[in-house]
């Protein structure tokens, strides 16, 4: 059993169709015959609200494999890096303790560099960039506490925020080209 946490990327929102061209089924793709995907993701959540509603599901499955990209709605609405740190702590802890599954969970890429952001002024994105690297850190702090595999969207020049044919006419989420890069992000650190 696959399952994903997650927001409106785990849907699939900004492709055609969300259902097949998300980075969730294209994950679940790679996966052998028989296998079993369970998206929970939910458009707009925010990992507090994630932690009641879908980290209770997740961990009534007896999940082999989760992945975790509940961080980028957080940020952008500036939920607080103390409040967020402590859920997300609060999380990965349940999830190492209450299951068998090998985790692997994205962090934030540069987010300054998408569209629907433009209009930030460049004193604005350079402290941004600041703080993506700061929670970036933490998050890779968290994840060696709790074994968990980190995807670096950051890594290789952000590529799904800095190329323009990865993200969709929302200027916000991935193309379904962009999902297709994720998936493959995910996808080799869940088989390295």
């Amino acid at each position: 059993m696959y399952v994903a946490l997650g927001a409106s990327d785990a849907v699939g929102v900004g492709s055609t169709q969300p259902g097949s061209q998300g980075y969730v089924p294209l994950i679940g793709s790679h996966l052998p015959q028989g296998s079993h995907t369970l998206n929970l993701g939910v458009s707009g959540i925010h990992l507090h609200e994630a932690i009641n509603r879908e980290l209770p599901l997740a961990l009534s499955t007896n999940p082999q494999l989760i992945t975790v990209w509940l961080v980028t709605n957080d940020f952008v609405a500036g939920v607080p890096y103390d409040s967020y740190m402590k859920d997300l702590d609060t999380m990965l802890a349940q999830l190492h303790s209450q299951t068998q599954a090998r985790i692997v969970m994205a962090n934030l890429p540069d987010v300054t560099l998408l569209p629907a952001l433009s209009r930030t002024s460049s004193d604005g994105k350079t402290q941004m960039r600041h703080e993506v690297q700061r929670w970036n850190t933490r998050l890779a702090t968290l994840a060696q506490k709790y074994g968990v595999t980190i995807v670096d969207l950051t890594a290789r020049d952000s590529q799904i925020t800095s190329h323009p044919e990865y993200i969709s006419g929302d200027g916000f989420h991935p193309s379904a080209k962009g999902y297709v890069q994720l998936a493959n992000f995910f996808w080799s650190a869940i088989k390295a």
